[in-house]
């Protein structure tokens, strides 16, 4: 009698046992923090062996010493996260740029360095704050980011190593919200370019009214209308004196890209709006400069001039009427 209790209770025991194990796993998220324990330093699958412990020097140095974790971004790399968005990479296709990717606290937003190669920025095309608002809409969340490359290139090797960082430590993204990451750089790239060097443009600029576009239709929520987001790239443009500049067919591919963020599902969530709103405060903080400048009364728009000018008529009227009757 006394065995078969001794049985019973055994048996229930290891029900016991076997639940909550089952239970703590299923209760731990996949993206748990300690898989984030190390950076991971992305390296370029065509880097020879100097430019390899090169790449891997000028990437590691703001990382202080800490160890980190590396993978290899081959052609099938820029083929799973690349293509999907039109890009015609192949499996034999070289890459040279790299990343490193560090994780950081909750709320501390998305930070990008691009670091020279032996005094050199090889990354000829995407700009830190492109890379900023791609991974902003490709749903990565509170890291710092440094990219290189020892030979000069466009840069997409690194942002594709990136997305792998994420994916290897569990913290796999949205293909949709990286598909429009990646339409959404090649947009603001080629806008860029077409602009540049005209008066009272940069690059800055652009991404501060794309960002803060993206934050005004995250405190919309994601049944925003097409109108709406039209309405925001609007005043986002004029907010950041670009309204002259960007033509009508550039502004209509922002709004596009926006649509396409609205229906990649960036916008469920729950962070985004406080991401986008850090990727905002870091772009301003990184060209303080020219953010001053577009508040100063000669470069405010022509709207408020005019009422500006209204208001001082008007006052100018009251002070004669009240100088009647003194």
């Amino acid at each position: 009698m006394r065995k078969e209790i001794m049985r019973k209770l055994f048996r229930f025991l290891a029900i016991l046992i076997t639940a909550v194990a089952g239970a703590l796993l299923l209760s731990t998220p996949a993206h748990a923090a300690d898989n984030w324990s190390q950076p991971i330093v992305t390296l370029g699958t065509s880097l020879t062996d100097s430019q390899k412990s090169g790449t891997i020097s000028t990437l590691t140095a703001p990382l202080n010493g800490a160890s980190y974790n590396t993978i290899t971004v081959t052609g099938d790399t820029l083929v799973k996260y690349l293509n999907p968005s039109g890009s015609s990479f192949t499996s034999s296709s070289g890459v040279w740029s790299s990343a490193a990717v560090q994780k950081t606290s909750s709320g501390s937003g998305i930070n990008v360095q691009i670091l020279p190669y032996n005094g050199k920025n090889n990354i000829t095309q995407i700009t830190a704050d492109q890379y900023k608002n791609a991974a902003l809409t490709a749903g990565v969340t509170d890291a710092n980011i440094y990219v290189t490359s020892a030979v000069p290139i466009d840069g997409s090797g690194a942002l594709a190593g990136v997305y792998a960082a994420f994916a290897q430590n569990g913290d796999a993204l949205n293909q949709k919200q990286v598909t429009a990451a990646q339409n959404e750089m090649s947009t603001l790239n080629d806008i860029n370019q077409a602009n540049k060097g005209k008066d009272g443009y940069s690059d800055a600029q652009l991404n501060n009214a794309v960002a803060g576009a993206k934050e005004e239709m995250a405190q919309k929520g994601t049944s925003i209308s097409t109108g709406d987001i039209t309405t925001i790239v609007n005043n986002q443009l004029n907010k950041n004196n670009l309204g002259t500049i960007i033509n009508n067919n550039q502004k209509q591919q922002i709004i596009n890209i926006l649509v396409e963020i609205r229906n990649s599902g960036a916008l469920n969530s729950s962070s985004f709006k406080e991401q986008a709103s850090k990727v905002m405060n870091d772009i301003q903080s990184n060209a303080k400069g020219i953010f001053d400048k577009l508040n100063t009364q000669e470069n405010r728009n022509l709207l408020q001039k005019v009422l500006d000018a209204i208001g001082q008529f008007f006052q100018n009227v009251w002070n004669q009427i009240v100088n009647l009757f003194k």
